[in-house]
């Protein structure tokens, strides 16, 4: 094969080039991600307006996220097997159609219960692109920046957000939460464009070749190796979402009830937090390359273990804020290396099956943290409730220490 095929489809695993086929998945798979902060964020800043247009009671409310990641998990499922039988471009493309189709329907809904419906459609699209954009980037980008390729996806959510907030605060007050949805819809038809002309990489169409493209969920149980493995990723993701969740949706109520901060005033901590996070996930690619996956992911559990801890003693609001880069630097800067993390234990039969299957299950699992927190700070207050989110980071340094084998350099099969 010719080295300008091998730019074209995508085969660097084994060269350490980077040609614009790779700029191209990474940039398509970046906005995909764009798409998953937007559309919870949106979710969150407007919901008022929605409460009061359909006229609905806080428990309704509530299930407009609930049945929205039932959604997304089922979709993470469906379309991560299929995307290991059609191929993943395409796959991911069928996702983002069925986003952007039904996030713009959202904004015509006649009654709740249609709304409901069409934000479920809407998290099945949802749910499928993280993992297969993930896989599409690992498997075209060289083993040598494959953690630092998938980090940049994963910032594409920090993204979301800041866009999620422009929307907010431009686009609602004169178009409504229904011009908010509209507008939601560009990203995911700017993802649909950017990945027209893509190819699969050759690694799908090497297996697909030799006939391997099946449904693959099997094969991560395969053996009582995998089968750990797959259980410790699992873990591991589960407390990742568990404690992004538990901070981001607690800690400014916390901030408002304790330290009687106005809703402006959780604007400088959400800074904070999330300029953290961004260089968090920066610096966290560049050791797992470096180091490599295992010492990058403990360093980054144990420490987050002990800045939860102390940074929830601390009484001074000012230093809380102040702090919240810290905190953010630690407890999302892993999110750089579950792309690659993933990719590198499964074939290429299964590798997508295997990255929205067991990120979904974190997420499902995680979600829940908002909730135990909740029921938590009904008996304490809500400070000490959040820093029992310490033990479960301990509990992801276990499962990565004793259960995921250490990957850097590995070739993807």
């Amino acid at each position: 094969m010719t080295e300008s095929k091998q730019e074209l489809m995508g085969n660097t695993n084994e060269t350490n080039q980077i040609g614009p086929y790779q700029h191209k998945t990474l940039w398509a798979s970046i906005i995909g991600y764009a798409m998953d902060g937007l559309d919870m964020m949106i979710l969150a800043f407007v919901l008022p307006l929605i409460i009061a247009y359909y006229s609905i009671n806080p428990a309704q409310a509530g299930s407009i996220s609930t049945i929205t990641m039932l959604g997304v998990v089922i979709g993470g499922y469906i379309f991560g097997v299929l995307a290991d039988i059609y191929g993943r471009v395409r796959v991911f493309t069928w996702t983002i159609l069925i986003f952007s189709v039904f996030t713009g329907l959202c904004a015509f809904a006649p009654n709740f219960g249609v709304f409901n419906l069409f934000r479920f459609l809407s998290g099945l699209g949802l749910g499928g692109e993280f993992g297969i954009g993930m896989t599409l980037v690992t498997e075209s980008w060289p083993k040598k920046y494959r953690t630092r390729a998938t980090s940049y996806v994963a910032l594409g959510y920090q993204a979301g957000t800041i866009l999620a907030t422009l929307c907010a605060a431009f686009i609602a007050p004169h178009f409504g939460w229904q011009g908010v949805f509209l507008v939601g819809v560009i990203p995911a038809l700017l993802a649909w464009w950017s990945r027209r002309n893509l190819k699969e990489p050759e690694l799908w169409l090497a297996a697909k070749k030799e006939n391997k493209t099946k449904i693959s969920i099997i094969e991560l149980f395969r053996s009582w190796k995998i089968t750990g493995t797959t259980i410790g990723l699992i873990l591991i993701c589960s407390v990742q979402n568990f404690g992004y969740f538990g901070i981001m949706n607690w800690m400014p109520t916390m901030l408002a009830t304790q330290h009687h901060y106005t809703i402006n005033g959780t604007v400088f901590w959400t800074i904070s937090t999330v300029l953290g996070m961004v260089i968090g996930i920066i610096t966290f690619a560049w050791l797992a390359d470096k180091w490599g996956r295992k010492p990058a992911f403990m360093t980054f559990q144990i420490c987050a273990a002990i800045i939860v801890w102390i940074y929830f003693q601390i009484d001074n609001p000012t230093l809380l804020v102040a702090l919240g880069s810290v905190l953010g630097f630690f407890v999302n800067g892993m999110m750089g290396g579950y792309g690659a993390l993933l990719a590198e234990h499964y074939q290429t039969q299964a590798r997508s099956t295997a990255e929205n299957i067991i990120f979904n299950t974190g997420r499902f699992i995680g979600s829940f943290g908002p909730l135990i927190i909740g029921f938590m700070a009904l008996n304490h207050s809500l400070s000490a409730a959040l820093g029992t989110i310490s033990f479960v980071y301990v509990l992801a340094a276990l499962s990565m220490l004793f259960l995921v084998p250490e990957t850097k350099g590995k070739e993807l099969a």
